[in-house]
């Protein structure tokens, strides 16, 4: 009877050490292989060590407990932030940034060995404001207004150095908006204000000056008339220009009693 219980928990034994075996033997089998996803790059641990090459996207083999992957996403991507500085005419200035960038693809390797994943805190947010504060601090308030695609690109020109110097790629900037304190602002409703009177006060007396214009022409062709008929009472005599000044009032009614055989405007020789 002993004999029997032996010869099972031999057997029981030997079940389960196959079995743990087996199960090793697949935590190995799949530990071995690590999919790379579209859009995405692996970067290699070699006990704990950065390896030079980069796995790119599809199925690869591993060294089990030796070697390890991480995935980073190479896709576009977006931070938004909100950056403050100080424009030339010293004024507080708050804006809106939106940055679309992607992981240099090749190098996401030594951008791990450098910050490992938190590159968008320790890298991206600190050179977006510095990159904010060294643009904005060329330009007055104002210009910051009126030159604002020229402000953009010039902040993304200094974002575009400051980060490939770090393996990623700076693709658009966006400045989403800017904001001022509330006095600049009351200044510029009111140089707007004083801009549109004085626009308004030269555009009446624009057409103020057109009235007189009219008026001087007016004038000029009633004495012109004048003189023309000045002239022909000289060239024809008086008699002839009375005549036609009567003919001009004369309502076509002949008169009740003429003396003698004369008829109005007619002269009978």
């Amino acid at each position: 009877m002993k004999y029997v219980n032996e010869s099972g928990d031999l057997l029981v034994g030997k079940i389960v050490t196959h079995s743990l075996l087996g199960l090793v033997g697949l935590v190995v089998i799949f530990g071995s292989f690590r999919i790379v996803g579209a859009g995405e790059r692996g970067v290699v641990l070699t006990l704990g060590q950065v390896s030079d090459s980069v796995w790119s996207e599809g199925l690869h083999l591993k060294l089990p407990l030796v070697q390890s992957v991480k995935i980073l996403d190479v896709k576009t991507q977006v931070e938004s932030i909100d950056a403050t500085a100080a424009s030339k005419d010293l004024q507080n200035v708050s804006a809106k940034i939106a940055l679309n960038y992607h992981l240099d693809s090749e190098r996401v390797n030594k951008l791990w060995q450098s910050v490992g994943a938190d590159y968008k805190i320790r890298i991206i947010d600190p050179a977006i404001q510095e990159a904010v504060k060294a643009v904005t601090a060329q330009y007055t308030a104002e210009e910051l207004i009126t030159k604002r695609p020229q402000v953009k690109d010039d902040a993304k020109v200094a974002l575009t150095e400051r980060l490939n110097k770090e393996f990623i790629i700076v693709d658009e900037l966006s400045i989403v908006n800017f904001d001022f304190s509330a006095s600049f602002n009351q200044a510029i409703e009111a140089k707007v204000t004083a801009e549109q009177n004085a626009l308004a006060s030269k555009n009446k007396l624009e057409q103020v000056k057109y009235e007189a214009e009219q008026r001087i022409a007016e004038a000029k062709g009633e004495a012109e008339a004048i003189r023309i008929q000045a002239q022909a009472i000289q060239n024809q005599g008086g008699a002839e220009y009375v005549n036609l000044k009567a003919i001009e009032k004369w309502t076509g009614v002949l008169p009740t009693y003429m003396m003698g055989n004369s008829v109005p405007f007619v002269n009978i020789k």
